[in-house]
């Protein structure tokens, strides 16, 4: 039914002209559309969760339409240009996109603002058990899967070795995670970075081939100002046990993803979001879309967000307490 109710929305979404708001005559509801991802992404599922939710869907005055895109930095330009009303985010893109620090684009995108956290994104360095890898920069001259080209995964590591000094002395393959665990079992690869959430399946089928070791990443992203530069990252730990032989704790950090919208959508579009997804049914809905909104909570409403709220997001969490 969920894959049912997914492919109706982005069937229909397909047919959308790119506007934030489309009617098709005068007494017409006004159309919003979300931007989600790559089609069985996450980010789709969150976009189309809040899409198909009963009680969205039975709101009078307006409707919501999920659409497929390329992810994160495609969402964030078109909801700045209006032909996204919102999308899914991570913070970090809409913190260097306000403030013109995108890689090769000195745009400023001053129209995204953020609505709520969904949920965090860490970063995973995966590497063979004894193999004489024990941080970043032992990775120099070595064989590492980086991610998709165009991928949020790729992007952060490159911004994480280039920050690191490392990301030109390494053999870089770009490739999808299951990939690059396959590669990494045939001994094609020396490490392989994952931006996602644990734990994560490729993870776990390398982990059934080889004796793995994960990268305390926190610790040189602390020593060398990694922070300090890019301050929407968290640090978080990936728990003993997550995956097959790491018995510690792996310190790393993260990105969050957000629900983010067009400065000119109505505050009171977005205030009855927030008010229908955020209730125990809503949540509770959104989790069985996909089960990585365990993340999503009032209290985890606005983590991770280091940009401007929405207007309506803003009443939304003074009213809940998590705004002052």
């Amino acid at each position: 039914m969920r894959n049912k109710l997914f492919t109706v929305a982005i069937g229909v979404c397909a047919v959308l002209m790119m506007t934030m708001t489309f009617s098709a005559d005068a007494n017409a509801k006004p159309i919003y559309k979300f931007g989600g991802g790559p089609a069985g992404g996450t980010f789709q599922f969150m976009a189309g969760g809040i899409s198909t939710y009963p009680p969205v869907k039975d709101i009078n005055e307006f409707r919501v339409l999920a659409g497929a895109s390329g992810g994160s930095v495609e969402n964030m330009r078109k909801v700045d240009s209006g032909a996204y009303a919102m999308g899914v985010v991570y913070s970090g893109h809409v913190y260097l996109g306000l403030n013109g620090r995108m890689k090769n684009d000195p745009k400023k995108y001053e129209k995204v603002m953020a609505v709520s956290y969904f949920y965090g994104a860490p970063a995973q360095l995966v590497v063979k058990k004894g193999g004489g890898i024990k941080t970043v920069k032992d990775l120099e001259g070595k064989k590492v899967g980086v991610g998709n080209a165009g991928s949020g995964a790729f992007a952060n590591c490159e911004l994480f070795f280039t920050h690191m000094g490392i990301w030109d002395k390494i053999e870089r393959n770009a490739m999808g995670y299951n990939d690059a665990a396959a590669a990494f079992g045939n001994n094609q690869l020396d490490a392989f970075w994952l931006f996602t959430a644990f734990p994560s399946g490729a993870v776990v089928m390398a982990a059934q081939q080889n004796d793995i070791e994960m990268i305390d990443l926190n610790a040189e992203a602390e020593a060398s100002g990694f922070y300090a530069k890019y301050p929407y990252f968290a640090k978080l730990k990936i728990p003993a046990g997550t995956y097959k032989g790491v018995d510690s704790d792996v310190p790393s950090f993260q990105d969050s993803a957000l629900w983010v919208a067009n400065k000119d959508v109505p505050a009171d579009v977005i205030y009855t979001l927030l008010s229908k997804i955020y209730t125990p049914e809503g949540l509770a809905h959104m989790v069985n879309v996909k089960k990585t909104a365990k993340a999503m909570s009032i209290e985890s409403g606005i983590t991770g967000i280091v940009t401007p709220l929405h207007p309506g997001a803003e009443k939304f969490w003074k009213e809940k307490g998590i705004l002052k």
